[in-house]
């Protein structure tokens, strides 16, 4: 009834604007498969033309002209139409009251075009009106979808449902919801152009969990069969929401390892693995790896992968371990120092894990061992033992390094224990050993010459010798020439040593060789057994000389006998005393 009102409405309207061939009808209407379908139509024709045997109408699908023989819809005259819409269709108006609404049942796809309707007053008054109505027999509703759907943000989904045939009228549900925080619901009815339609609006705010989930709207007429459903798939467009990396990892030098990079956003965010300000790789996709071959130590450090999908920006980080034997340390130079000077001697060295760091003197362990990447000895006041080669040991558990110096400690002259004279065959030998850095140079003085022996001297046959920082010089005396007492020659040597940071003098003391002794012993006995030999062989030529005479001969002694055995006693006593003295001597 709606339509008729309206219709009647237009034609009075109609018929005061104009008198020429003119229709009206909705451009586009919509119904659902094997429901119906009501085209409204109201049509004009010049004032001056009076119908001939009454007003006849036809409806044609597709085309407008008959000389191409559309399908015939509908048609007044006679019930010949086309094989498709046979027992279909039906005309609601009434023509003499210029209202041409056309009723089409079970339509289907198939009817799905443009209509177009033809007047017949009779004669040649015959027209066919170009306008049309479209009509679209949906098979189901329609939703209308924002064209981006964006996280967090409210979001309104409406479902359509033409409302044209006037047997049964559509319902309209909202399928999947369940899981929509707080969904609401609205209705609404459109009238437009004749035509109604029915709609249902969804409204609720979406997560990026909701992202590919299925919504659906089901339209159905009651006391039927007919019911009709559209799903359609969430897309919901968020920014990054999470970027998921390996965990940091410990890698050998040399060897490979790849990182990979996940990042969970619609759309897809441009991904980029970044070292420093560098970026090594980028794709637009999901995820994202990224190859490090031949490892090295540069490379270990915090790598950043970043997603950008232009909603938004999000980064996580990793840190990549490389590990690898200890580097060679870095040490002091050699150096050359003064006895009394104090040193700090530096050593690092790179490895990973750190390395421990040890230091050894000519190979022994000295100082402390340290875990740290610098590890200081602290010599204080150095002395010339100190003097030495140095080496700086880095390990870890995949290998050790070392570096090394040396110091050289410079100091003043010290004299050594064998320095001394001594009593030989040729006389006396003095010696002078000294240490000392720069080697000491040494030289001898006799005080009582007032000489001093510091070159080549055939007549005390002086040298010298240098073995490192140990200097030896030596002369000898003969004693010829020399004075002698009772207990051995008089020896006044005086032995200088000296270089750069100093000088010293002393005095060398007498030692008597044990050769030396042996031979003033063995010679004193030999002494005591010659004169006893020439008193026995005195006294048998004596007795000889008088069995030879016939006579007894008075035998000769010695005057004063005592005397001479006190002497022979005496000199005897005297030898004792002296080898006694050069034991003594040596001893000390």
């Amino acid at each position: 009834m709606w339509c008729l009102k309206l219709l009647l409405t237009l034609l009075w309207n109609f018929h005061d604007v104009t008198c020429q061939w003119n229709v009206w009808l909705p451009r586009d209407i919509s119904a659902m498969t094997n429901s119906c379908v009501v085209i409204p139509c109201t049509f004009m024709y010049p004032s001056g033309i009076k119908p001939y045997r009454g007003i006849h109408g036809i409806w044609y699908f597709g085309q407008p002209y008959p000389q191409l023989f559309p399908p015939v819809v509908f048609k007044t005259r006679t019930d010949v139409v086309h094989e498709s819409y046979k027992k279909r269709t039906k005309l609601l108006g009434d023509l003499h009251q210029r209202n041409c609404t056309l009723l089409i049942n079970k339509i289907g796809t198939e009817h799905s075009g443009r209509y177009y309707f033809r007047a017949d007053l009779g004669g040649a008054n015959m027209y066919t009106y170009p306008d049309f109505a479209e009509l679209k027999v949906l098979d189901q509703p329609s939703i209308d979808v924002p064209e981006e759907i964006v996280s967090d943000l409210n979001l309104e989904l409406t479902c359509y449902a033409p409302d044209n045939c006037p047997d049964m009228s559509p319902e309209i549900q909202w399928m999947y919801t369940d899981y929509l925080p707080d969904p609401e619901f609205s209705n609404d009815y459109l009238e437009e152009g004749n035509t109604a339609v029915l709609s249902s609006t969804l409204t609720f705010i979406p997560r990026p969990i909701h992202n590919g989930q299925l919504l659906g709207c089901r339209v159905f007429y009651p006391n039927t069969t007919l019911v009709y459903e559209r799903l359609i798939s969430l897309d919901i467009k968020y920014a990054p929401r999470s970027v998921w990396v390996n965990l940091s990892s410990e890698v050998m030098e040399g060897k490979s390892v790849v990182l990979y990079c996940e990042v969970d956003s619609n759309p897809q965010a441009r991904i980029s693995w970044m070292f420093g300000d560098k970026e090594l790789v980028w794709d637009n996709a999901a995820n994202i790896s990224l190859q490090l071959d031949d490892l090295s130590a540069e490379q270990e450090g915090v790598y950043i992968c970043v997603g950008d999908n232009g909603y938004s920006m999000m980064n996580t980080s990793l840190y990549l371990t490389v590990k690898y034997p200890p580097r060679e340390p870095l040490v002091n130079n050699s150096m050359t120092v003064l006895e009394g000077t104090s040193l700090d001697l530096h050593c690092s060295a790179q490895g990973s894990p750190t390395p421990t760091l040890t230091w050894l003197k000519d190979g022994e362990l000295v100082g402390i061992i340290s875990a740290d990447k610098l590890s200081v000895l602290e010599i204080k006041e150095i002395t010339p033992q100190g003097d030495g080669h140095y080496r700086c040991l880095a390990e870890n558990q995949h290998g050790r390094a070392s570096s090394s110096l040396n110091i050289t400690v410079e100091y003043s002259p010290i004299l050594l224990d064998g320095s001394k004279c001594t009593v030989v065959r040729e006389g006396v030998q003095c010696v002078c050993m000294a240490i000392g850095n720069p080697e000491p140079t040494i030289e001898f003085y006799l005080p009582d010459q007032n000489i001093t022996i510091n070159e080549t001297d055939r007549q005390y046959s002086f040298h010298t010798h240098t073995d490192g920082h140990t200097s030896t010089g030596m002369i000898k005396m003969r004693e010829n020439g020399e004075q002698v007492d009772k207990d051995g020659p008089a020896v006044n040597v005086h032995c200088s040593i000296y270089n750069m940071y100093g000088r010293e003098s002393v005095i060398l003391e007498l030692q008597q060789e044990k050769k030396y002794m042996m031979a003033v012993i063995v010679g004193s006995i030999g002494g005591v057994a010659v004169i006893a030999f020439i008193i026995a062989a005195v006294r048998y030529v004596g007795h000889n000389n008088k069995k030879e005479n016939g006579s007894p001969r008075q035998e000769e002694v010695p005057e004063k006998p005592a005397l001479y055995y006190s002497a022979v006693k005496k000199d005897k006593q005297n030898l004792r005393k002296k080898v006694g003295q050069n034991r003594d001597c040596q001893l000390n």
